[in-house]
């Protein structure tokens, strides 16, 4: 299987992140297979560890050739091409970008440098459409250059709304606490994707949709991009700027544009940043363009047109009380989380984490555990935020890093209260009064309320 094949490679890269000749490889695997946009990400990782490879930048140009991206391509093309003597090959990528962006002209002038240098490079079909384009017009204005080009109005509108695709470098090892919440994430995901032959025995799909909710600032997105991290998949972040637009139809568009590209990169976790503001309650709404953005959106979900087959939906709300209930119908977002404030012990993994690097002189953490009931992750790199820059304070006087001390994170936390107080009360009174599913009975349970 080919998603075997791939993720063997990441696995071995995330092992040995700075093996250049794994990452060219699995670039040179990539673009053999043309799958452009992942082949962008790991060439640009390469180039991290090699800038003035000329394979490596060659490679990269013909992917945003690939994918359009012209005026990014050109960029690159023009510095090998004006430094030194460029290789053959830089000579005909940089002759398919300037045909591209309408530049005839010069693309047969570089054509000609290409083949000159290596007769083996000569290529009827690019030699026959430079000479038909230069012949279109001899003298040609060039055009100005997009980023997607040679597209309909239409076309350029999906496209200008996709969205990076990212290859996270973080795991569940970087997430504090959430226990329950990761071994459920393994089942619905991480264990499909490593035993493919034995779900599909059981006609179990890999993928799915899962969401997650809670109070703002305990760790829903960062949880997202740990579990993309630890299955080794490609993560497309989505917010609601890369799906709204203001003429009628386009979100409608973007939104489909966005699953295709997942589905073009599976294994893929696509996720959805409060994803109640495109799924809000149709029943509350009177603008039928919303209506359709909904209805796109459980029919790009339901997979019965399209095949979700390796893509992950993850999606999360601080407001779940306000998504419509069609999406958390089965096939769809089939797993509801809650994700609570983390509890003492992951408190403390995660001011571990927050910490790392940092000065530290004896610290009793436990101290400050079990002083921040209700503080979600955000609250507690806040407290420790107002430490640091006190710290600062007294370092800058005495002229040397002083380390953080126990009592500087006491005196931080009669600074800030936990944030998530506020969202509790408005989530007490959807548990206790809107709440016939037993969909809230975790925020219950939470609370020590007895229904």
């Amino acid at each position: 299987m080919e998603f075997d094949e791939l993720n063997q490679l990441r696995a071995a890269i995330q092992s040995s992140p700075d093996n250049l000749p794994l990452r060219k490889y699995l670039a040179s695997l990539l673009i053999k297979k043309e799958r452009w946009e992942e082949a962008e990400l790991e060439l640009k990782e390469a180039l991290k560890l090699a800038p003035n490879d000329l394979v490596l930048q060659i490679g990269l140009a013909n992917a945003f050739h690939a994918q359009e991206k012209t005026g990014s391509g050109l960029v690159l093309i023009e510095e090998l091409t004006q430094k030194g003597t460029p290789p053959p090959g830089a000579w005909l990528i940089y002759a398919k970008l300037l045909l591209q962006s309408g530049q005839a002209k010069d693309a047969k002038e570089a054509y000609e440098n290409a083949v000159a240098l290596d007769p083996n490079l000569k290529d009827s079909f690019l030699e026959s459409d430079i000479n038909l384009k230069a012949n279109q017009n001899p003298n040609p204005e060039p055009e100005k250059i997009k980023l997607f080009s040679g597209k309909s109005d239409d076309q350029e509108k999906d496209n200008e709304s996709s969205v990076e695709i990212e290859r996270p470098n973080i795991n569940f090892d970087d997430v504090g606490g959430m226990t329950e919440v990761k071994e459920e994430i393994r089942m619905k995901i991480i264990h499909p994707l490593q035993h493919p032959d034995l779900y599909k025995a059981y006609g179990k799909k890999i993928g799915g949709g899962i969401l997650l909710y809670g109070p703002p600032g305990c760790g829903k997105t960062h949880l997202a991009r740990a579990t993309a991290g630890q299955v080794n998949s490609n993560f497309i972040p989505v917010g609601i700027s890369d799906i709204l637009d203001m003429y009628i139809g386009q979100s409608e568009r973007n939104l489909h544009a966005i699953f295709q590209k997942a589905r073009n990169l599976k294994p893929c976790v696509l996720f959805f940043d409060e994803v109640d503001a495109l799924g809000a309650s149709r029943t509350d709404m009177r603008n039928s363009n919303s209506r359709r953005l909904i209805n796109q959106f459980l029919d790009e979900l339901d997979g019965v047109r399209y095949d979700n087959d390796g893509v992950l939906v993850l999606a999360a709300t601080n407001a779940p009380w306000h998504l419509d209930p069609a999406f958390r119908r089965p096939g769809r977002f089939d797993r509801i989380i809650f994700v609570p404030p983390p509890d003492e012990s992951a408190r403390g993994a995660i001011l571990d984490l927050k910490l790392k690097g940092k000065p530290l002189g004896s610290l009793k953490l436990d101290k400050i555990t079990k002083r921040t009931k209700d503080f979600s992750g955000a609250d507690l790199e806040a407290i420790i935020d107002i430490a640091v820059e006190a710290k600062l304070e007294e370092s800058i006087r005495k002229g040397t890093a002083l380390p953080i001390e126990t009592r500087d994170l006491e005196q931080a936390l009669k600074k800030h209260r936990p944030t998530t107080r506020e969202w509790f009360n408005t989530a007490k009174n959807y548990a206790l009064f809107a709440n016939e599913s037993g969909l809230y009975d975790d925020i219950l349970a939470y609370l020590n309320i007895k229904k």
